[in-house]
């Protein structure tokens, strides 16, 4: 028998929506926030000529820069004040979660609830602004060292260039938060998707462009598409799957009545962590690849040159060492989301169980194993989504966009924010029936 939940939701539609109008409210919010992060995208730093960054640029969007350029939504190949977009910041957050982990002190800030949190957070600012500096201030060493790209190179070029980009990074930290408190969805994810959506009609026109040319051949042309579909089905049969636990719960006598006992299931997703391992993983990659790839333009020494040719998209090092981290931070971040043990403490206390495991300990050890081997095959599902783009890259020389690492992203920040819409939708209706259960009652 279906729960009062999903009744609700077999029964939205279009008139729900219509009188939902806080959720109207959020969905415009968050299309207005969208809008202003794309107006950042075409507003350059000062102090550059276009054109000639637009050629250094065209030689390089191949390589690491073109992952860059997908996350921050065509930004850097704008060289805009958004170049850096996010990656500072979710860069930060991986440090301070995996700080956490081993610092008792900040694990019990964890625990302590929001102000804790929202200590955390501030945390993470701090760390997200020094890493921008840094990366700030290698972009400007690079971009000096590229012929006639900077008009005025010196040390208010860099200062200005590293003002700029962390203000462009801080903005949009400010405007995620927003988004997530006052619009739908996470505004981080949000903000990657938008600029991935909104390359999207760029990069299919180039690959049509590239196969007509006869650049790619034309068996790829028409597989590309078919590919792109069975990705997308791919990512949503992984996103849906579940593994669900049987819990009993007792019989329970309330005066002189015996009620039978009820089952229910406990939901384990196949992919607690979602796409963040992806982003995180990308993101901690680009850092020392961004920093090596800008400083081996100049006169640096042999060995970062080396390393910046290793970390080079499609390369065996590169692809090797993302695998390792979406495998890593698919384990880490379910650890982090999901915690057997308190789930088997809120099943005792409400004193239910699973059937031939034993409450308290064993349940939680039992929940635990079952996790860790659903994870095992979600974090391949990861990786071999992820990788599909890179490999095509390597061998095609053709976008990054058509393939899994976007699809994955798009897909999942789609999943997400329907799901959001609904929950809205769905509280709409029981506030009708408590309202309409009330008047009943006042009549009567």
């Amino acid at each position: 028998m279906a729960s009062a939940a999903e009744q609700l939701a077999k029964n939205l539609n279009f008139g729900t929506f219509a009188k939902a109008k806080a959720l109207q409210q959020r969905i415009w919010f968050t299309l207005g926030a969208l809008l202003v992060y794309r107006l950042g995208t075409y507003i350059p730093v000062p102090g550059i000529d276009p054109g000639a960054y637009a050629q250094t640029f065209q030689g390089a969007q191949q390589g690491i820069f073109g992952m860059f350029d997908m996350f921050a939504g065509g930004a850097v190949h704008r060289m805009a004040i958004f170049a850096l977009n996010l990656i500072p910041y979710i860069t930060a957050s991986i440090v301070v979660q995996v700080i956490t982990t081993a610092s008792p002190r900040l694990e019990a800030l964890r625990k302590e609830g929001e102000s804790g949190r929202r200590k955390l957070n501030q945390y993470t600012r701090y760390l997200a602004v020094l890493f921008c500096a840094v990366q700030a201030y290698g972009i400007a060493i690079g971009l000096e060292s590229s012929q006639g790209v900077v008009i005025n190179p010196g040390w208010f070029f860099r200062l200005s260039t590293v003002i700029t980009l962390v203000g462009g990074t801080m903005f949009l930290m400010w405007l995620g938060e927003q988004i997530t408190s006052r619009g739908i969805g996470n505004g981080i994810s949000l903000i990657i998707f938008a600029g991935i959506v909104a390359n999207l009609p760029t990069t299919i026109v180039q690959t049509l462009e590239l196969t007509r040319q006869g650049s790619i051949a034309g068996f790829w042309g028409i597989g590309l598409p078919l590919l792109a579909i069975v990705v997308i089905a791919v990512i949503v049969f992984f996103e849906r799957a579940q593994r669900r636990l049987l819990i009993q719960y007792p019989k329970r006598q309330v005066g002189n009545k015996m009620f039978q006992g009820d089952t229910s299931h406990l939901p384990l997703k196949l992919n607690t962590s979602g796409v963040i391992p992806v982003i995180f993983g990308s993101s901690l990659l680009l850092l020392p690849a961004t920093i090596a790839s800008f400083a081996a333009q100049g006169s640096a020494p042999g060995w970062l040159t080396v390393t910046a040719a290793l970390l080079g998209r499609g390369q065996p090092l590169y692809l090797i060492l993302f695998a390792a981290l979406i495998i890593f931070f698919a384990f880490f971040y379910t650890s982090i989301v999901f915690n057997p043990a308190d789930t088997a403490d809120n099943l005792k206390r409400s004193g239910g169980f699973i059937p031939g495991i034993r409450p308290g300990e064993r349940t939680a050890q039992y929940i635990d194993y079952v996790l860790t081997r659903i994870t095992v095959i979600g974090a391949l599902y990861l990786t071999v989504v992820a990788l599909i783009p890179e490999l095509i890259h390597s061998q095609l020389n053709v976008s990054q966009f058509i393939g899994g690492t976007s699809l994955l992203i798009i897909v999942t920040v789609t999943l997400d924010t329907v799901t959001q819409i609904q929950s809205h939708l769905i509280a709409q209706q029981y506030e009708g029936l408590v309202k309409r259960s009330r008047l009943g009652s006042k009549r009567k």
